[in-house]
């Protein structure tokens, strides 16, 4: 989901380096949406980086960046599917 609007995002999606919110515009390819953006570590970050990232909120072109667990949609989530649904979605991929 984006960590600005929660907006979801695609099951399985990692953002691109350009990539943008569909909702809100927001860069998604940030530090506030890493798994290593840690505030109070050196520069906010809990990997080796070469050099700061001033704002967090801007998309950046870090090789380290991977989406924090919490922003990643995954089999613990409350949504549920319906058996209709799933029949739809199945029916949809083959071709039927």
């Amino acid at each position: 989901m984006c960590y600005a609007c929660g907006a979801l995002l695609p099951y399985g999606y990692m953002p691109g380096f350009n990539d943008t919110c569909e909702q809100c515009g927001k860069d998604l390819h940030v530090c506030q949406m890493c798994r290593f953006y840690t505030p109070g570590l050196h520069w906010d970050c809990a990997e080796n980086i070469d050099e700061q990232v001033f704002d967090k909120e801007k998309r950046n072109h870090c090789e380290w960046f991977s989406a924090a667990e919490k922003f990643v949609e995954n089999s613990s989530t409350d949504r549920t599917v319906s058996q209709s649904d799933a029949k739809r979605k199945f029916d949809a991929l083959f071709g039927d």
